[in-house]
């Protein structure tokens, strides 16, 4: 089964939405035949970066309200995160501009890593307060997670994957993806939003029964009958 997630690094719904979907395949009987591909989608694509500005100023900013406000917005998102375990840190977060994370996503992809690299910067971010706006950092990650530190340097100054991040922003265009995280099952259902990881959990064992018919159909409702031996 292919799961495919549209999601930004700072999006965050979207690390506990990655969380809940996983606690559903936690449970799930057929997790080894689930793919999870990650792609790439920019809340904020022309985002510039002020030096020093804190979380809260910037979240006041884009919403027009007040850096108190901001704040206690973000305070309320780190309540919903420690529900499923995430220790947000609001605090020490570093805003940012993603369209890098998300090549460094591509380029673990490339080398088997796509997952501890989608982690791996979340974590950064979220709880660590590393600024993924700043080139050393994120090589410094990739190295973390056993990616070549040297290669993905160059390929982060050399735009490799560039176009494959704009590449899974247009096809988020094409299918009408408007916010994130956006989950597609099988390329046929979609999950909209950090559903509870119930809501994941039914579509996992939908879509699979679809593309795996039992061999013998389910019986609904047993009567009186004839067989071989006589009737009931």
């Amino acid at each position: 089964m292919k799961i495919e997630i549209w999601s930004d690094v700072v999006c965050p719904f979207c690390y506990i939405g990655k969380r809940r979907l996983e606690h559903a395949l936690g449970e799930f009987a057929h997790r080894a035949d689930v793919q999870v591909q990650w792609k790439s989608f920019q809340l904020n694509p022309d985002f510039a970066p002020v030096p020093g500005e804190s979380i809260h100023a910037s979240l006041a900013q884009k919403k027009g309200v007040s850096e108190a406000e901001g704040r206690r917005m973000n305070d309320h998102m780190a309540l919903v995160a420690q529900e499923v375990g995430l220790a947000y840190d609001f605090d020490r977060a570093v805003p940012a501009n993603t369209f890098l994370a998300h090549q460094l996503i591509h380029f673990g992809a490339h080398h088997g890593r796509q997952d501890a690299a989608k982690e791996r910067l979340m974590a950064a971010y979220y709880q660590e307060g590393r600024d993924l706006n700043n080139l050393d950092t994120l090589v410094n990650l990739a190295a973390e997670i056993g990616l070549d530190a040297d290669a993905a340097r160059q390929a982060l100054l050399a735009g490799t994957y560039a176009n494959e991040v704009r590449r899974d922003e247009y096809e988020a265009q094409q299918i009408g993806v408007r916010g994130v995280p956006f989950f597609v099952f099988e390329d046929k259902y979609a999950v909209s939003g950090a559903q509870p990881s119930a809501v994941f959990a039914e579509v996992l064992e939908k879509v699979w029964a679809e593309n795996h018919p039992q061999a013998h159909p389910t019986v609904l409702a047993d009567g009186p009958a004839c067989g071989p031996d006589g009737c009931e």
